[in-house]
């Protein structure tokens, strides 16, 4: 086994012993890349702890339940990503950063991807998988392309009004939100952001992405604003189906505009 597991197991070993001693507790489960074997140095752990107590949303509940694993330095709720039921920690033994997951058995049945089960009692969670089938969102071009051009405009009024920073942070929505899960998409991945794009992505693509990241001057911005509006158009005309409508009026008149500035 790596040293740099070591941590991990560890800390999953006190976390199904403690779990054990609550009789409320339905089962514990790995997800992320502990489930896909992509566990490096620098993971995170992500957690699913499955009880009939209803524990999330509320935030006291949940602290005190993650401070059986271990003593925490900080933690705060997943609000920021609309999961109430996400309890983010770091933990002060290894400086681990685990995500955990508190849900009711229902709900276990609603999942996008199939966890590694740590510990269940009576079956209970392999029985839940063995009956439902996880689902992760997919990625809708529809919505992107309505909203897209929308945004190159906001983009570039941007950076002719001198907005720099604002630009640079609304081109890095950008490249998460539709760039980064076209290019997870047309490498046969999940359309997760730009999350391990240094390796999922071919080196041309991870060239094309890198000239959408631009510095606080105008120059780099409206040349990084265009590589996202060329990045997006290829990508939007090699995966979108027949049925796909593009919005040609509002590219040409966006496009039009940016040559302006």
């Amino acid at each position: 086994m790596p040293d740099y597991l070591l941590p991990f197991k560890s800390f999953i070993a006190t976390a199904v012993k403690k779990i054990q001693q609550d009789s409320y507790a339905v089962g514990l489960a790995a997800g992320g890349s502990w489930a896909s074997g992509d566990m490096d140095a620098y993971s995170d752990l992500d957690l699913v702890v499955v009880t009939s107590r209803k524990i999330a949303p509320d935030l006291h509940e949940m602290q005190q339940y993650a401070a059986k694993f271990g003593p925490m330095l900080a933690s705060f709720r997943g609000d920021h990503v609309g999961e109430i039921r996400l309890l983010i920690v770091l933990y002060e033994v290894s400086l681990l950063h685990v995500d955990i997951k508190f849900l009711l058995p229902d709900e276990f049945h609603d999942r996008i991807e199939d966890p590694t089960i740590l510990w269940e009692r009576d079956q209970a969670l392999t029985t839940i998988m063995e009956q439902s089938t996880a689902k992760y969102p997919p990625f809708d071009f529809q919505w992107a392309e309505d909203r897209f051009w929308i945004w190159a405009h906001y983009a570039a009024v941007k950076i002719g009004r001198g907005e720099f920073f604002e630009a640079i942070d609304f081109l890095a929505f950008v490249r998460n939100a539709v760039l980064g899960p076209m290019l997870h998409l047309k490498n046969s991945g999940l359309p997760r952001g730009v999350r391990r794009a240094e390796t999922m992505f071919k080196t041309d693509e991870l060239m094309q992405l890198r000239r959408t990241v631009a510095t606080p001057d105008r120059a780099t911005l409206l040349s990084s604003l265009w590589e996202v509006m060329y990045l997006y158009e290829s990508l939007r005309d090699a995966l979108t189906p027949h049925t796909f409508s593009k919005n040609r009026a509002a590219q040409v008149a966006v496009t039009r505009y940016l040559s302006t500035l």
